[in-house]
């Protein structure tokens, strides 16, 4: 129930998006598609199979790709925005930080799988060299267009007459809001015993003195560290900002000389072995061991006995929900917020069909200031909880409209504006950007004349 992707999400989509590229490189090696390049922007390159592989991608998620010249104008000025962002000197380059990631992203799928040569097959990429370019294009295009287009709109604000003029022009276009429910929650961590703690952190004094007796730290970290983004790679990771790892990690990280390792230590993600590798300037380089924090079934059962006390107390109300949050709860995005979910967006609307299997179950039937009963669930870093959650409001199906929906036909008046303004900026820098387009499209009619452009270069 919180915003940032998960690491399953991200393995979804990556793996849709290689089985499309590796369906494009198979056509093309029994020859059903002739590759080349379709499409020149400044430099930047749009090959045949890069158009089908993101117009198959766009289908697997749902969007509907049935005009592919319209398709292939959305690729042209995407690229040009990239284009320009990589000459804008305001947009940091972050081609380094892009690569490097890339390769961590590479190592955390990894550790999904008992080997590389097993990853490989399944992705259907040959080399490790060629999935790794793979996610750093994906990631290359994604922070450059995002950034350009930023910059472009940074500006962009709506007037409230011009929300209701955008309604007014357009509510009989507009789409129908599906069944939305708002929600608050209480989320509880179960607590490891004293005891338990004590053999995690025996368990990493035990590996500790292995490596001091001269087994490596790399091997160890292979064999039993529990995070999948640095497993496979010996518990290395580098290249790290300060800031970037969560606070206990990085206070005993900097307090190590090179090469020095420390005693285990907690944090959110659990019970950690870190080895300092190098520091160069603000960004250092480290090793770890991680062992999670999983609470046994007497945690959990001591867990929710808490949480059902707290839910009678709301109950009876003596306690309010909004104070139970903040007294209560450990997710930090909630708890400083009365306790209230939200959607990607920000909205406290969420439709029903985006929640979560388990909180959707646990809600069905129920209504508006209901609260569940304690349920079992799993947060961020796939961390056991236990939850209570009350249901604040229940929307039916209905039309948009501005006297309800006012902040959401806003955001689309607001939307619809920042892309006028993007096509404004395209329309603008089409004279000093070249532009080719194979003649395989000579039947396209775009929405910009790109060959005019292109013609008169």
């Amino acid at each position: 129930m919180n915003k940032n992707v998960k690491t399953t999400l991200l393995l979804t989509l990556l793996m849709v998006f290689f089985g499309i590229h590796s369906q494009a490189q198979s056509q093309l090696k029994t020859g059903d598609l002739v590759d080349g390049i379709a499409v020149v922007v400044g430099d930047e390159i749009i090959l045949e199979s890069d158009i089908e592989d993101q117009a198959t991608f766009a289908k697997q998620q749902g969007a509907a790709v049935t005009d592919k010249c319209e398709f292939v104008e959305s690729i042209i000025n995407n690229k040009l925005l990239i284009y320009e962002a990589k000459r804008d000197t305001l947009i940091e380059n972050r081609s380094a930080a892009i690569k490097e990631n890339a390769g961590q992203k590479y190592d955390q799928i990894l550790g999904q799988f008992p080997d590389e040569k097993t990853m490989l097959a399944t992705y259907k990429f040959r080399t490790s060299y060629e999935m790794k370019n793979a996610i750093e294009k994906i990631d290359t295009d994604n922070y450059y267009g995002q950034m350009k287009y930023g910059r472009i709109t940074d500006k962009a604000d709506v007037t409230p007459n011009e929300v209701t003029d955008f309604f007014n022009m357009y509510k009989f276009q507009l789409p129908e809001v599906k069944d939305e429910v708002s929600l608050s929650q209480i989320t509880m961590y179960p607590k490891l015993t004293n005891a338990h703690k004590d053999e995690i952190i025996a368990k990493l004094n035990k590996i500790k003195q292995d490596i001091l007796n001269g087994e490596s730290f790399e091997s160890q970290a292979r064999i039993y560290s529990e995070d999948p983004g640095s497993a496979a790679n010996g518990g290395l990771y580098k290249n790290i900002a300060k800031g970037k790892m969560v606070k206990p990690f990085e206070a005993a990280a900097l307090n190590l000389q090179e090469g020095e390792m420390s005693d285990p230590v907690e944090s959110d993600f659990g019970y950690h072995l870190i080895m300092l590798v190098k520091k160069s300037g603000k960004n250092y380089d480290a090793r770890h061991i991680l062992l999670k924090a999983e609470p046994n079934d007497e945690e959990i059962a001591s867990a929710k006995k808490e949480m059902d006390s707290i839910r009678t107390l709301i109950m009876d109300g003596k306690l309010t929900f909004k104070d139970a949050a903040y007294r209560f709860s450990d997710d930090k995005q909630t708890k400083f917020n009365a306790g209230i979910v939200t959607a990607e967006d920000g909205s406290d609307k969420i439709e029903k069909l985006n929640l979560p299997p388990t909180i959707a179950y646990q809600i069905a039937g129920l209504n508006k200031g209901d609260i569940t009963d304690v349920f079992q669930d799993v947060a961020q870093q796939d961390r056991k909880t236990v939850t209570i959650v009350k249901v604040d409001d229940v929307i039916a199906a209905h039309q948009l409209d501005i006297a309800t929906d006012y902040n959401r036909i806003k955001q689309m008046a607001l939307n619809k504006k920042k892309n006028e303004m993007v096509e404004k900026y395209v329309k603008e820098r089409l004279p000093n950007v070249f532009i080719s387009i194979n003649d395989r499209y000579k039947s396209c009619v775009f929405k910009t004349d790109w060959r005019k452009t292109a013609d008169n270069k």
